[in-house]
């Protein structure tokens, strides 16, 4: 059974820093590019972060300078480095492996986490 599991989500001030945390477990992780999206209510999830297997890196253009994302193959965990927050980063992030293997019949694979909520006000 595949799972993502988040965490390090909750409330800090603008101008603060935050750590998100996503451990897998039940799935070749090697094999998987991974990313990091969030979601506020009414809108569409948007992508904020991905990095693949080799540590290749995409940011999207409101988190650059100012997010970092990484991963240990070996710990089969992703992270977000979140600094200099502010209010408009205040979201749903949820982690995401995709399948990014040599197997057609797992292209378009992907699993999703439960989601941590990361509110930044004063």
């Amino acid at each position: 059974q595949v799972q993502l599991v988040e965490s390090g989500g909750g409330l800090v001030q603008p101008g603060g820093s935050l750590r998100l945390s996503c451990a897998a477990s039940g799935v070749d992780f090697r094999l998987y590019t991974t990313a990091w999206y969030r979601q506020v209510p009414g809108k569409q999830r948007e992508l904020v972060a991905a990095v693949t297997s080799g540590g290749r890196t995409n940011y999207a253009n409101s988190v650059k300078g100012r997010f970092t994302i990484s991963r240990d193959n070996a710990m089969n965990t992703v992270y977000l480095q979140m600094n200099s927050l502010k209010p408009e980063d205040t979201a749903v992030y949820y982690c995401n492996a995709e399948y990014a293997g040599l197997l057609f019949a797992l292209k378009g694979t992907q699993y999703w986490g439960q989601g941590t909520q990361v509110t930044v006000s004063s």
